[in-house]
């Protein structure tokens, strides 16, 4: 993992998106010469022109590309999918590039003809480079060998996605002490008395040593053999970070206060507030202007199906745990907590009108919730605000739950993007761990990762209920 502005980012996906970038410049590069060389123009008196033009349209590419899930690792084995997304990628970059024509020099004459030249090349590239990458990403970035320390139970969720986790590679598990294994023993590696940790990270090459021992008193903890790994270049790391790193998900079982207090993150800057709030603003109002038509559009939908009121305000708890009121467009019938009882959405809630199922899965229930951030209630990115009756319940069964009230809630967050729509404790459970990694590492960069992920979710309707 490489971290950039707090944020952690795998390093194949960075020499992916690397090798994709180059090879769409050199398809507009391409298109902008065969253009030029149709239109009559001479490229060498448009100077840094051609250059700045190629580079705003893939600049704009990988946007699009990025908003269509196509640097989503858990699509890489679905091949028809990725070519789907590819194909309604390219189609906007012909839009894209003949957009460019107009805006930037050199202007083009025959912006099809430069449009069609990009996405041909383009295209034809993208495959040529996901198929190879696909096939030796392997080869491309090694995957750091890793042996765990400690059998017990808080390893056992490492465990569990280890196989699935393309980043790295779970050698075995190493216990300390005489214990209860949580891992399946063909994973545990057998350490004869004349063994030192130091013998077994040779025979196996490993690069990497996650420490995960709860108990560290009475001798059971190796120390200075810890500290022979070390010097001899093995990378020594806490569970929590790793599992932070790796996953993007601050772990609760392994969490503690002095982690928590003594590492990096969980800080919030004064400059860091007024530039979230500078570009919330900005962004919502950018945003209103669009969505506008669509929201008359869904309130005129909302009253010929069920009549007023057309929008929904529900009382929710915020930053600092305050209750504000959060504004929706109603998607469910009037009586649907008749009962007076809140309870969790659920799959195919037989609560929900026809409208408000349509306007649930592409999230547009959601777009009264801008006025809540101009209003400075909420965040365009943050963790989703939830009701007051749940907040309690939640505080009592969920260890550091209140921590999510550190930041402004949002209308999409680092949580809704990377989890389906949470309904029960244990889903509960799950998106704490990624509102934690937002708290902890948040940034503008982290938020606009966000909010192109948001597209994503908006365009092919994940995880909506």
């Amino acid at each position: 993992m490489i971290q950039l502005f707090n944020h952690y980012v795998p390093r194949r996906l960075i020499v992916l998106a690397m090798l994709e970038a180059m090879g769409l410049l050199m398809a507009a590069y391409f298109g902008i010469s065969m253009n030029a060389a149709e239109s009559g123009i001479a490229l060498h008196g448009a100077g840094f022109a051609v250059p700045s033009q190629a580079v705003a349209i893939v600049l704009c590419m990988m946007i699009v590309m990025s908003s269509m899930g196509l640097y989503q690792m858990d699509l890489w084995d679905d091949g028809q999918s990725i070519g789907t997304r590819l194909l309604i990628a390219f189609l906007l970059c012909f839009a894209i590039s003949g957009l460019m024509s107009y805006v930037m020099p050199p202007q083009n004459q025959w912006p099809l003809t430069l449009g069609a030249s990009i996405v041909i090349v383009g295209f034809l590239g993208s495959v040529l480079v996901r198929a190879a990458f696909h096939k030796w990403n392997g080869l491309i970035v090694a995957r750091p060998r890793v042996l765990v320390l400690g059998t017990g139970s808080r390893v056992m969720k490492l465990a569990e996605s280890a196989n699935r986790n393309p980043n790295h590679q779970v050698i075995g598990y190493i216990s300390t002490q005489p214990s209860r294994h949580y891992i399946p023993l063909q994973h545990v590696l057998p350490m004869a008395p004349e063994d030192s940790l130091l013998s077994v990270v040779e025979k196996h090459r490993i690069d990497q040593i996650v420490l995960g021992v709860r108990d560290r008193r009475g001798g059971g903890f190796p120390v200075q053999q810890l500290l022979e790994c070390k010097m001899k270049g093995v990378k020594v790391v806490e569970l929590s970070t790793f599992f932070e790193q790796e996953h993007r998900q601050v772990l609760l079982e392994s969490l503690n206060p002095s982690w928590m207090v003594l590492g990096e993150g969980f800080h919030q800057g004064y400059f860091g507030r007024v530039g979230k709030r500078f570009f919330d603003i900005v962004v919502s109002a950018m945003l209103l202007l669009v969505a506008v038509p669509i929201m008359l559009v869904t309130a005129l939908c909302i009253y010929l199906e069920s009549g007023f009121p057309v929008f929904y305000r529900q009382e929710r708890i915020g930053q600092g745990g305050r209750a504000f009121t959060l504004l929706k467009f109603r998607s469910m019938r009037l009586d649907a907590e008749s009962g007076g009882t809140p309870h969790w959405a659920k799959a195919d809630d037989d609560r929900t009108t026809r409208v408000g199922r349509f306007i649930r899965k592409y999230r547009i229930d959601e777009l009264p919730q801008i006025f809540n951030v101009l209003s400075g209630e909420m965040s365009l990115v943050g963790p989703r605000p939830e009701r007051p009756f749940f907040v309690d319940q939640l505080s009592k069964q969920i260890p550091f739950y209140a921590l999510r009230h550190s930041v402004k809630p949002g209308i999409t967050g680092w949580a809704q993007v990377r989890y389906p729509y949470g309904a029960s404790i244990d889903d509960a459970i799950e998106k704490l761990q990624y509102d934690l990694y937002y708290v902890k590492n948040h940034s503008l960069f982290l938020d606009l990762m966000v909010l192109i992920s948001t597209v994503e979710v908006v365009l092919w309707g994940k995880g909506a209920r």
